[in-house]
């Protein structure tokens, strides 16, 4: 009972949130409403019991991707993009999309999730470590150089862009 009542509460900050983002005026109130979002889409993923993408989820995408659009609208000239014009007239476009995801939505409903397994796939038994451990011993086994390349990469990219500020400056 609990576990659905969970579900409910944290589908609807995501899917509210989500409609809030893109019918809000405001860009800081869209970033604010895109944070209750990811914390519902957070939520989801912790009572699916993948925790790792719950942490990735609030420092990542909330911590930083949300805080960075913030920063950005702050820095930038709001009365010259107030003026400008936020949407396009392509509303076609959105209704076939809804249309779509509307019919995907009846397609599970009627047939149930089943219809959507691949054939020949098997379910991964759970081992007795949790998925954080897993996760952790792949990336730093067999992707190790990968990941040391694209944090020295992060690295230079920060770098750049304060020494291309101070430029500007």
């Amino acid at each position: 009972m609990v576990d659905t009542l969970s579900f409910y509460i944290f589908a609807l900050m995501a899917l509210g949130g989500g409609v809030m983002t893109i019918t809000r005026r405001n860009a800081v109130h869209s970033a604010l409403w895109l944070i209750v979002s990811l914390l519902g889409a957070a939520g989801l993923f912790l009572l699916r019991g993948a925790e790792f993408l719950f942490a990735a989820q609030i420092v990542l995408y909330i911590g930083g991707v949300v805080l960075l659009i913030l920063y950005v609208v702050m820095l930038v000239n709001l009365d010259e993009t107030a003026r400008a014009r936020q949407f396009n007239k392509q509303w076609w476009i959105a209704l076939a999309c809804v249309a779509v995801v509307g019919a995907e939505i009846a397609f599970v409903m009627k047939r149930g999730l089943g219809a959507l397994a691949l054939p020949g796939v098997a379910a991964v038994a759970p081992t007795g470590e949790g998925n954080t451990e897993r996760v952790a011993d792949v990336l730093f086994s067999e992707y190790m150089l990968p990941f040391e390349i694209a944090s020295l990469l992060l690295l230079v990219a920060v770098v750049g862009a304060v020494v291309m500020a101070k430029k500007r400056v």
